[in-house]
């Protein structure tokens, strides 16, 4: 039968369960940890929040650009062989910066680190999803869906929660934070390795690939073809802007939270924190992600597009109301972060409908007449 993407045939018999669950929590730990929790051990590090602000926000970049080398991705080797590499370089960058923390000039170093670390991620995520659409048949795809889904949301419990308090644990027992963030970070990069080790014997060897309709673009093909669509310069704004408050928010509201009274901030302490982001977070963030895709399966994204908009956006609000209040205690913190969590979720459920669209191309799959119907 043949399909209008490149594919690959995989050999053996290993059962999707043994390795999308595990394959989707090594994609969801590495961007936890570079996009949220490195603001968190930054700023219980002695960094300032402008320079935490200004540098780690950056760290979103590969995230948003990596359509641009997902193509060199697809002609290059398998999609097995690019996610256990960048795994493994992800799991070696955590360790080198969990021993450069305790160092003079951390913070310069760590950075370059986690830019690295970030431009793996970004990586393994295309090869992740990839495998994914190819592993899978299209049924089994649908069904999985959701396990994946929670096992990416199991990994941001593990990183926005359990690593965070963690950390806090640690600094309230070692009463250094670098040598406690020192340790968190080197045991981050042992649980990166053993989920390597745990997809590189359970996700099933990929076959040569087989040469199909689209299979003979090159990468500069595929580059001109992504560049040539109609209006893709509103396309890349979008993409690029699209996030901006949120992805800016992210690196403020664990500071203020962290921060003492008299400086404006809420006074919690690193195990709240990551109880609050961890927890009652991450739940909202899922609910609103169920919600944003029913949504838009329901009536189009055309529909939904401001109200999801808004969603995003809105909550920002409620963080300049508990910096005037300053209320006491993480009830009202743990409110605004359900409230924004919640919002996030729904709100990015536009964002990802938004880059199947874009993405369609020579390499990938066509969008169906069902999947055209949800732009209406």
């Amino acid at each position: 039968m043949k399909e209008d993407m490149l594919t690959t045939r995989t050999r053996g018999l290993k059962s999707p369960w043994l390795w999308v669950p595990s394959l989707y929590l090594t994609e969801g730990i590495p961007y936890v940890i570079i996009i949220s929790v490195s603001v968190i051990m930054y700023k219980q590090l002695g960094i300032s929040n402008a320079d935490i602000g200004l540098y780690t926000s950056f760290l979103y970049l590969p995230w948003v650009i990596k359509p641009i080398w997902s193509p060199f991705v697809d002609l290059n080797g398998t999609k097995r062989q690019w996610f256990l590499a960048m795994q493994a370089l992800i799991a070696g960058t955590f360790l080198l910066i969990g021993l450069t923390l305790p160092l003079q000039g951390f913070f310069v170093l760590s950075l370059a680190l986690f830019w690295v670390a970030a431009f793996a991620s970004a990586t393994n995520d295309i090869a992740s999803d990839g495998f994914y659409l190819i592993g899978l048949a299209q049924k089994d795809q649908a069904f999985f869906l959701g396990i994946r889904s929670t096992f990416y949301r199991l990994a941001m419990i593990t990183g926005q929660g359990l690593v965070v308090i963690l950390a806090g644990y640690l600094e309230s027992t070692l009463m250094d934070n670098q040598k406690a963030w020192s340790l968190t970070l080197v045991l981050v990069a042992g649980l990166m390795l053993l989920l390597t080790l745990v997809n590189a014997l359970t996700v099933p060897k990929e076959k040569e690939k087989v040469k199909t309709a689209g299979s003979d673009a090159g990468f500069l093909e595929v580059f001109r073809h992504f560049f040539h669509k109609e209006h893709i310069g509103m396309a890349l704004a979008f993409m690029l802007l699209y996030r901006l408050g949120e992805s800016q928010l992210v690196k403020m509201a664990s500071p203020f939270l962290l921060d003492a009274r008299e400086l404006g901030g809420l006074g919690l302490s690193t195990s709240e924190v990551g109880m609050i982001y961890g927890t009652f977070g991450v739940i909202a963030l899922t609910l609103g992600g169920i919600l944003g895709g029913i949504a838009i399966s329901a009536h189009g994204l055309r529909r939904w597009m401001l109200p999801m908009i808004i969603a995003l956006n809105g909550p920002n609000v409620f963080y300049v109301l508990l910096a005037y209040g300053q209320p006491e205690g993480v009830f009202w913190p743990a409110f605004v972060v359900i409230i924004e969590q919640f919002g996030y979720g729904f709100g990015f459920a536009a964002y990802m409908m938004y880059l199947i669209y874009i993405a369609e191309g020579p390499l990938k799959r066509r969008i169906t007449p069902s999947q055209r119907a949800l732009w209406r």
